[in-house]
């Protein structure tokens, strides 16, 4: 257990892929603190994690709140006494076309999706270096954030954006041997997709299922991404194997994206 010792924080780890990526961290022997501001599943997956011989702990917060995010930090430290990794999973999407897109649309996934990545890279990286320590900050893009997806503009105008803050994060805390990497997740069988499905369905008049079906007839690997495809990534970028890799932001698609 390659993270043994070690103490990660995962927002959005209430379910899907930030709840597949808390346990996989647990399984390789990291302590973790379950950030989410839906409080609903958090006791459940700590119990899960508990479960795996790890300590758990849970804080909710806004990750599109600077302050918030801090505070996590600073509780994840407090609770289990030490800070090692930052997982900046925490995202939400939204479907339509370009021409329809509102305001409130653009300032919601932008203070979410490119916000809340900066306000946690920002918090890991100062708590890092007031620690004296070394550190691992692992953030969530797309294959959005590699293509621009018709009916997913603005979502993948954040991803875009997270593989820009992660490239000058790396840049700026190389010296700090703080390293900064994403992940680049594709077609995931996940409630994110659910919603996906469901409102291009409302937008094209095509059944539900059938944009989905669509994306994964598309992967060479022959099936959807599970949350463990994504943690599995996640958790090598965490780990001591991967400490001469810094400002990737790495696809795990199963072959639908080619970069």
């Amino acid at each position: 257990m390659s993270l043994s010792g070690k103490v990660a924080l995962v927002t959005g780890a209430g379910q899907g892929i930030g709840r597949g990526i808390a346990l996989r961290l647990a399984r390789d022997g990291a302590d973790i603190a379950i950030v989410d501001i839906n409080g609903s599943n958090m006791e459940k997956v700590a119990g899960e994690v508990v479960a795996l011989g790890r300590k758990a702990t849970i804080f909710r917060a806004d990750v599109g709140d600077r302050a918030q995010v801090y505070a996590a930090v600073d509780h994840a430290e407090s609770a289990l006494g030490g800070f090692d990794v930052m997982i900046n999973n925490a995202g939400i999407a939204a479907i339509g076309p370009i021409a329809s897109v509102t305001q409130e649309e653009v300032d919601r996934l932008v203070r979410i999706n490119m916000e809340g990545v900066l306000w946690g890279i920002q918090a890991a990286a100062a708590k890092f270096k007031a620690r004296g320590q070394k550190g691992k900050i692992v953030s969530a893009s797309s294959v959005a954030g590699h293509d621009g997806f018709a009916m997913l503009g603005i979502y993948s105008a954040t991803k875009f954006a997270v593989r820009g803050l992660t490239q000058a994060a790396a840049r700026e805390y190389a010296s700090d041997g703080i390293t900064v990497n994403a992940y680049c997740p594709g077609i995931v069988g996940t409630d994110m997709w659910v919603t996906i499905d469901r409102r291009f369905s409302e937008l094209t008049g095509v059944p539900l299922g059938a944009t989905y079906a669509k994306y994964v007839e598309g992967i060479a690997l022959g099936r959807p991404e599970t949350p463990d495809d994504v943690a599995a990534l996640v958790s090598f970028l965490a780990q001591t194997d991967s400490d001469y890799i810094t400002g990737q932001s790495i696809i795990t698609d199963g072959g639908l994206v080619y970069r």
